[in-house]
Formats: structure tokens, C-alpha cells, sequence
């Protein structure tokens, strides 16, 4: 009797089985292409890296204000402001007086005296001064503004590398934490399917109710793991928004995955670093801003000349003036033009000029020093870069082979743990390597990014021309 109700018991289990070995293999997980919007975050408008890249470079604030002081330094390279041109002024003076005057005479017995007497004065006159020679200093300080023009070009040019490059980071970040939203929508498939596998073992009495509740709690536990990979993808979004100046609240769904290019040479980023590096032009640009500076104060030394000229006009009304005893107005006016030359030579001035040219020379030093520095601190920062590139390029290599492990190993455990032939917790184990292997190759592809990134940004790559201020 007991035989034969073990025997109906089993029945249903085994014709179970014997269907799923006629069934095919269950598919190999995949959550899909990078791009793939997630099924429990709400889809929003596609957006490009291309034109995520385009919105920063118009909104970016550090980029706008760069840019404006880029402005300021191309508007002051004229030649006015260099001390070539003439300068003109026009002056123009017109004074009143209202006295009270008494006057003496020996030969009058009585004085004369004049209550309110008005008077007026005009004044008008236009005056030219030109150096025409300063020792060649105006020569060399339009060169120096000019300089300082292409140093402030150069300082716009790191900006917007360093809001590209960020702007990149920021972007991928988005599709990466996509993609380990889908790698938990993955597991939580594989953990329905696991519930729905152990409810009917329960059902026909080959499993305890425990491995069912077990099943649920770890499902429980990976849709909680999936709420908190959602808050980590909002993040993402928002710190986006930010560098793009955009409202947090902006929604989008990446449109670009992360390709890595594998093929940057070292050779070919250390010549781009010396020829388009930002931060090595700017110390280079300081090195010939100093040298201007010393050969100003060089200048000084030698004699200035000026040519002066003008037109004046001069009027006098005096309605205080006493001829005998009578009280007359006398009115007076005088104009002309003028001209002449002013040369000014320095003799001594207690040695500051001497002092001005010991601290140039000093200042060119630091320069140099600085430039040095830039240089070491660059071609250091290369290195450490494409170690780390070659690295990750190996570990992204190495992730890719291991998630296609992970998945078949996955798909097979299902299948096994679907005819009772693996227990429940080596099929979660099979699901947890998995889901661990999904979150490290998007780590590895990130990771790969971002050092392609850093190199590029390191030579020049990620802006080819100075931005032009808008």
C-alpha cells in the first residue's frame, strides 16, 4: 500500500520531468544591448553623448565665464592700449565771480567802490600728446597682450576638455547603472522562475514549503537590491543635468553604449601632449608673458619723446576794473595753436629700476620653473594613464569572456534545478556569480572609458581647435 502511494505521489513529479527533457534548453540571460531601456525605470527622450556634449558646451557656466574673460583679453589687444596711437583731449572752463571792490587812488581824494561786480572767464582747448619713441616698449607691450590673448585661449580650451571629459564620465555613468538595472531585471526573471519551479515541487510534495519561502526572501532581496540600483540611476541622471546646466528633474534615457577603443599608442598620445597639451601651453605662454615683462622695464631706461599740440581759446570778461573814477568792463580774448616735443630722460630714481628688473628676472625663473613642473606633472599623468588603460583594456577583455561563463552557467543551473537535479541553493549561487558578473563588466567598460578619456584629454584629442569666446 505505501509502495503504491509513494509510486502516485511520484508520478506527476516524473512526468514532469520526463516533459522538461523533451523541452528545449532554456535560453542563455542576457539583459540585453547597453541601450536597452530598463523595463522599471519610466522611458524618457533619447539622448546622444554627441548632444549631451553640445547642450554642456552652450550651457556649462565655467565654460560661459571663460569665455567671456576670453573676450576681455582679445579686446584689450589693440594698439591704443599698447601706447601707440596719439591721445587727444578736449578741455573746456567757463567760471563766473560776483565781487566787491574798493579802490585807492593818491591822486582821487575819495576811493572807488564797486558793489557786485560780475566777471566771467572762458576756456576752451583741444590737446594732442603722442610718444613716438619709448625705448620700443609699446612694440613689446602689444606682443605681451597679444600673449596674453592666446593664454587665456589656451585656459578656455582646458576648460571646455575638462567639461567634455566630464560630461563623458557623466554620460556613461548613466548607461552603466542602466545596465545593472536590467542585470537585476535578469535576476529577478531567473528568481520567478525559481518560485515558480519550487511552488510546483511543493504542490506535488518533492519539496518543503521552506525552500519556497527561501526563494521568495532571496526574490524579496533582489528587488530590493533593484529600488536601490534605481536611486543610484536617478543620481546619475541628476549629476548629468548639472554639468549639462540643465533642471535635476530633466529625464532621458542614454542612446550611445560604451565602446572603448583599443588602438591609442603611446607614442602618438606623448606627441599629442607636447604639441596640443592646454596646460603645457599656458606654462609656456608664462615663460614669454615674464620675458615681456623684464624687457618692459628695460625699455624704461631709454629717453621718451612726445609730440605735444594744440588749440586754446581763452576769454576774459572783467567787470571790476576802474579807469580813473569810473567803473568800466574790460574784456580781453586769446587763441591760437601750439605745438612742440617733450622728451623726458631717466637719470635716477633711487634704484627701482634696478629692483624691477632683479624681480623680473626672478619672475622668468619662476616661469620656467613652473613650465618644468607642468611638464613633469603631464608626461607623469600619461604614464599612470595608459598603465592604467592597457590594464583595464585586459580586465574588460577577461569580464566579457567570463559573463558569457557566468550566463551559460546560469542556464544551465535553471534547467537542472527545473528536473530536480540541483538544489535551490547552488541555482541562487549560479544567479549571484552571475549578477556579479554583469556589474563588473559594466564597471570594466566604464573603467576602460574613463582612462581612454584621460588620455585623450591629455593630448589635446577631445578639442582640436581654441574656442572661439560667443
Amino acid at each position: 500500500m505505501s509502495l503504491f502511494l509513494g509510486a502516485t505521489l511520484l508520478a506527476p513529479l516524473l512526468a514532469a520531468a520526463q516533459q522538461g527533457r523533451q523541452q528545449p534548453i532554456t535560453p542563455v540571460p542576457n539583459p540585453g544591448p547597453q541601450t536597452a531601456q530598463p523595463r522599471t525605470v519610466p522611458p524618457g527622450p533619447a539622448l546622444s553623448l554627441q548632444e549631451a556634449i553640445r547642450i554642456g558646451l552652450e550651457n556649462n557656466y565655467g565654460i560661459r565665464i571663460a569665455q567671456r574673460d576670453e573676450q576681455i583679453a582679445r579686446n584689450n589687444v589693440t594698439r591704443g592700449n599698447a601706447g601707440q596711437l596719439p591721445i587727444v583731449n578736449g578741455n573746456f572752463t567757463r567760471n563766473y565771480t560776483i565781487n566787491n571792490v574798493r579802490q585807492e587812488a593818491s591822486n582821487r581824494p575819495e576811493p572807488s567802490v564797486a558793489q557786485g561786480a560780475r566777471s566771467n572767464q572762458l576756456n576752451g582747448n583741444v590737446a594732442l600728446t603722442w610718444t613716438v619713441f619709448d625705448g620700443l616698449g609699446m612694440f613689446i607691450a602689444y606682443d605681451r597682450l597679444r600673449t596674453l590673448e592666446a593664454q587665456q585661449q589656451q585656459f578656455t580650451r582646458a576648460t571646455v576638455e575638462q567639461t567634455i571629459a566630464d560630461i563623458t564620465d557623466a554620460y556613461f555613468a548613466v548607461v552603466r547603472e542602466s545596465g545593472k538595472i536590467r542585470a537585476f531585471e535578469e535576476a529577478l526573471k531567473i528568481g520567478q522562475a525559481r518560485i515558480d519551479l519550487t511552488q510546483a515541487q511543493v504542490n506535488v510534495g518533492v519539496a518543503a514549503k521552506v525552500e519556497l519561502l527561501t526563494a521568495q526572501v532571496d526574490f524579496n532581496a533582489d528587488r530590493s537590491a533593484l529600488i536601490q540600483q534605481q536611486e543610484l540611476l536617478a543620481t546619475a541622471k541628476v549629476n548629468l543635468n548639472n554639468l549639462l546646466s540643465r533642471t535635476p528633474a530633466t529625464d532621458f534615457s542614454p542612446a550611445d553604449s560604451i565602446v572603448v577603443t583599443n588602438s591609442l599608442a603611446r607614442e602618438a598620445v606623448l606627441q599629442g601632449i607636447q604639441q596640443r597639451n592646454s596646460q603645457l601651453q599656458q606654462a609656456r605662454l608664462g615663460v614669454d608673458i615674464a620675458n615681456f615683462d623684464r624687457r618692459l622695464i628695460a625699455a624704461t631706461r631709454w629717453p621718451q619723446v612726445n609730440l605735444t599740440s594744440g588749440y586754446g581759446l581763452n576769454r576774459n570778461v572783467n567787470g571790476a576794473a576802474f579807469f580813473g573814477g569810473n567803473l568800466i568792463t574790460n574784456t580781453g580774448r586769446t587763441q591760437g595753436f601750439n605745438y612742440g616735443v617733450v622728451a623726458t630722460v631717466p637719470i635716477f630714481d633711487g634704484f627701482n629700476r634696478r629692483r624691477l628688473e632683479q624681480n623680473a628676472r626672478i619672475a622668468i625663473e619662476q616661469s620656467q620653473l613652473r613650465l618644468d613642473q607642468t611638464q613633469l606633472n603631464v608626461n607623469s599623468a600619461a604614464e599612470q594613464a595608459y598603465l592604467q588603460y592597457q590594464n583595464r583594456l585586459q580586465l574588460l577583455q577577461l569580464e566579457e569572456d567570463n559573463i558569457r561563463l557566468a550566463r551559460q552557467n546560469v542556464a544551465i543551473a535553471l534547467e537542472r534545478y527545473r528536473l530536480g537535479l540541483l538544489a535551490p541553493l547552488a541555482l541562487r549561487e549560479a544567479q549571484r556569480n552571475q549578477l556579479n558578473a554583469e556589474a563588473r563588466l559594466l564597471d570594466a567598460r566604464f573603467n576602460a572609458k574613463q582612462a581612454e578619456t584621460v588620455l585623450r584629454q591629455l593630448s589635446g584629442e577631445l578639442v582640436q581647435e581654441p574656442t572661439q569666446a560667443r
